[in-house]
């Protein structure tokens, strides 16, 4: 078997609508094995995540966050990605971490968008000012063409860097942006919530993206409770993410509020009920979604 050695070149021959329609075809498969490990030393992790899916294959991937990594001029993310074939376990490829890492963790997102945003949404706020919050404007432009993006950062001059960057604006005041807004994404390393449901209008969508650990929230508990909540796997995120896991603890939400996640899309429930809905869904990552993303980019490569 050829194995592939796949670096950032891959990227022209991807598309969005690619990749959703792959993310998509990946949950009709057979439900993915998965196995996550994490490790924490103070403010850094380790993540080993695993997943294999019956007639598409296997991956490892490695993922380490250390968030004082730009003090030192380093990526904060950083990590590794082994993709091996379904029928005898070789190794086909190893992709480049950044570039899977990007294209699944937007694309998940933008899935759910396209499932839950209301499609006449025009004013998309992104709370955060980093790698991720950049990916967001890419995917989301490939669904919303006429979008206006609204840039808000704990440190103002990152939210006008990307503002300049990409062609939005730039803010310092976020619940006015909130209140405004038809889509938000959360793209932040914040333990404590930044977004609060009092803002919310009715019809908004919220993609919650930065919350990876049992310690951290980017929105209040009253947003959840406003929302018709959604995640794209309930394995990798209700009992790992603050985001879901300390409000259950708590009672303020409960684990059958989750509507439904992606392996539900065949079903019809991942989807918005009205105009006047707030929908919210959390992005809570996972090696299935990153396995599928990953033979997305290999069939791409494969087939320039």
């Amino acid at each position: 078997m050829t194995m592939d050695m796949i670096g950032p070149e891959a990227e022209t021959y991807l598309s969005w609508d690619g990749l959703v329609q792959a993310l998509i075809d990946g949950h009709r498969l057979p439900r993915a094995g998965i196995a996550d490990t994490f490790l924490y030393r103070g403010k850094d992790t380790q993540l080993n995540r695993a997943a294999w899916i019956d007639g598409l294959g296997l991956l490892v991937k490695t993922a380490t966050i250390f968030p004082g990594n730009p003090a030192r001029g380093k990526p904060t993310v950083n990590g590794g990605v082994c993709l091996y074939g379904d029928a005898t376990g070789e190794m086909e490829a190893v992709i480049d971490f950044h570039l899977v890492t990007k294209w699944k963790t937007a694309g998940d997102s933008l899935l759910s968008a396209r499932q839950l945003a209301r499609p006449d949404s025009r004013n998309i706020l992104i709370v955060g000012a980093g790698t991720v919050a950049r990916s967001m404007v890419e995917a989301y432009r490939s669904a919303f063409p006429q979008a206006e993006f609204t840039f808000w950062n704990r440190t103002p001059p990152g939210a006008a860097a990307l503002a300049a960057a990409t062609g939005g604006t730039a803010t310092t005041d976020l619940e006015q942006a909130v209140r405004q807004a038809d889509i938000i994404a959360t793209a932040t390393m914040s333990h404590e919530p930044l977004v609060m449901g009092d803002w919310l209008k009715p019809g908004t969508h919220l993609d919650l993206i930065g919350a990876y650990r049992p310690d951290m929230r980017e929105v209040d508990d009253n947003a959840l409770t406003r929302a018709r909540l959604f995640v794209d796997a309930r394995a990798t995120t209700v009992d790992h993410i603050g985001e879901l896991k300390d409000p259950i603890a708590r009672g303020v939400i409960s684990e059958s509020d989750v509507v439904a996640d992606f392996y539900d899309l065949a079903k019809g429930t991942y989807d918005r009920r009205g105009p006047e809905e707030i929908t919210l869904a959390k992005n809570g990552g996972g090696a299935h979604l990153d396995l599928m993303t990953a033979a997305y980019i290999l069939a791409a490569w494969r087939g320039r």
